[in-house]
């Protein structure tokens, strides 16, 4: 989205950014990251902290056996990407030639300095949007690692820490006012009222859609339910609410340790309805980069998944240098 669009659609909400911005709660408010050396802002919605219940109970339609047992969990403030990262900000990244034609349009504030040493994909095999649209329309069929990376190209160019949002995060951000984990939808259980709100198999004509053409979730969210499915930074382990609710789990999040599969949320422009619960979770799998003809398959690209994309949080507590390396120095799993 151009930055024009943006600032007109959040300026009786949001504080528009381009650098550090202070971290303190009473900063603690929606904002629109601007993309210094380009004509694209990215808006962030300020999600408070608290607990809710993380799963689905048995009797809900499509209830799988991952989804629980329920359990509590403890949320810290932290920002989100009222949208899926589109292409518009994604090409910059990928492409150094059109990070510096657009540095040289839009001079005010640009610096090339650390993003220009930023690790960038590879060109991709053939185009990742199969032609469904790109302008307007989220990024779709990167790896986890690539998605990490996109996050340490936006510190480079912002000075502030973004990063995907765990599992719990995101679930928390998606439900919205159901902390009580009542509800299969952030807006009830009326699988009718899906269309209002998402862009899912029942009403998509077979391709994903431009971000933001359904109605937002309590927290001002677009597209949470459906459009693209959008990764997480959790190892995908099909009893990990068991390993929680008996002690057997600490972390606020599962570790990446193996290259399948990861957690990824929110169902897509390909899925049916129950995929699109909040409580929901798909894991990865090989089959996503079926079309690579690469041996080993790529690092970076999903030459099968144009159902996955990602957004972006930025926690109200920022971490350490050393920690903001450490996460945004991942090395690639070798695939096979």
């Amino acid at each position: 989205m151009r930055l024009n669009h943006f600032l007109t659609l959040f300026a009786l909400t949001s504080t528009s950014v381009s650098g550090t911005y202070a971290q303190t709660a009473s900063d603690f408010k929606s904002y629109t990251q601007i993309i210094t050396g380009s004509n694209q802002a990215y808006p962030m919605a300020a999600i408070p902290g608290g607990k809710f219940l993380m799963g689905s109970t048995p009797d809900q339609k499509g209830h799988k056996p991952d989804e629980g047992p329920q359990h509590s969990v403890t949320i810290e403030p932290f920002w989100m990407g009222r949208y899926e990262v589109t292409w518009d900000i994604y090409d910059l990244y990928t492409t150094k030639n059109i990070e510096k034609e657009m540095a040289a349009r839009y001079p005010a504030g640009a610096d090339l300095s650390k993003t220009d040493a930023t690790v960038r994909p590879s060109p991709s095999y053939v185009d990742m949007s199969f032609g469904m649209g790109r302008a307007g329309y989220p990024a779709i069929n990167m790896t986890q690692y690539a998605a990490i990376k996109f996050c340490a190209w936006l510190y480079d160019k912002t000075g502030l820490f973004y990063r995907l949002p765990t599992e719990a995060e995101w679930e928390y951000a998606c439900r919205g006012n159901d902390k009580n984990a009542t509800l299969a939808y952030s807006f009830g259980n009326d699988t009718r009222l899906l269309d209002q709100y998402a862009v899912y198999k029942g009403n998509s004509d077979g391709s994903y859609k431009k971000i933001g053409t359904k109605k937002p979730n309590a927290f001002g969210l677009y597209d949470m339910h459906g459009n693209v499915m959008e990764w997480t930074q959790d190892q995908y382990i099909e009893d990990y609410y068991k390993q929680v609710a008996s002690g057997n789990a600490k972390e606020l999040y599962a570790p990446t340790t193996a290259l399948y599969p990861h957690s990824v949320r929110g169902g897509s422009w390909d899925d049916d309805p129950e995929t699109l619960r909040s409580a929901a979770r798909t894991p990865s799998a090989p089959a996503w980069k079926m079309l690579d003809p690469q041996s080993p398959k790529s690092d970076w690209w999903l030459t099968s998944a144009s159902f996955v994309g990602f957004r972006v949080v930025r926690p109200l507590k920022a971490p350490t240098q050393e920690e903001i390396r450490a996460y945004y120095d991942v090395k690639p799993m070798k695939d096979y």
